[in-house]
């Protein structure tokens, strides 16, 4: 697995509306689509496979493999202060609002609560200075399922080290590969960049995404 996963990049970029976002990869015969930080997709289409990179962030991929939907988010921050569950007043930032989201995505498009399928991967203390937010985030999300009743299938959280997670909705299989350290300073550039970005940008109401 990471072997394969480790290998020279050889994609064909696949044009869309949306941006650069997608793009063939011959490795694995699908369409890859990244999940940026704040972000999250949803999909029926069998030969989708989405891509992600955690630092102290954590992604949920979730499953209906009945309904043939599933899709993956990627969030920083556990949750908005003062917001409990509600998502009226947050934005994909936070982990309360991404998990909503994601889930009911999901429900909307013909799946079904009791067959979710819930892997959680991420929230790795990759960060100097920030309080433990990759600790923070994992714990977060373990509570925020136990509490909606929706059990953990498969988890990889905490840690030191970033993560590469490649999952395909289709099958529920995950992919995962822990990054060495000198791959680490990019992932943690990236992390502050969005950090930076987020405590200055404010938060616009339930439909902002970034």
């Amino acid at each position: 697995m990471k072997s394969a996963l480790a290998k020279r990049k050889t994609t064909i970029e696949v044009s869309t509306a949306s941006g650069a976002r997608r793009y063939r990869d011959p490795r694995f015969d699908a369409v890859a689509v990244k999940v940026f930080p704040g972000d999250h997709y949803v999909t029926s289409s069998a030969d989708e496979m989405l891509v992600t990179i955690l630092g102290s962030c954590v992604t949920a991929c979730i499953r209906d493999p009945l309904a043939g939907v599933g899709g993956m988010n990627h969030f920083m921050l556990p949750e908005a202060a003062g917001s409990g569950w509600d998502t009226a007043s947050a934005s994909m930032r936070y982990g309360n609002v991404a998990m909503e989201r994601l889930v009911n995505d999901i429900l909307n498009r013909g799946g079904a609560r009791h067959r979710l399928e819930v892997k959680v991967f991420g929230g790795g203390n990759v960060m100097n200075g920030t309080a433990n937010i990759g600790h923070r985030n994992a714990e977060f999300v373990e509570q925020y399922l136990a509490a909606e009743n929706l059990p953990i299938a498969a988890h990889h959280l905490r840690g030191s080290l970033p993560r590469r997670v490649h999952y395909f909705p289709a099958t529920g299989k995950v992919m995962l590969l822990e990054l060495q350290r000198t791959e680490q300073e990019e992932v943690v550039r990236s992390e502050v960049s969005y950090k930076s970005k987020i405590q200055i940008e404010p938060v616009a109401g339930s439909a902002e995404l970034f």
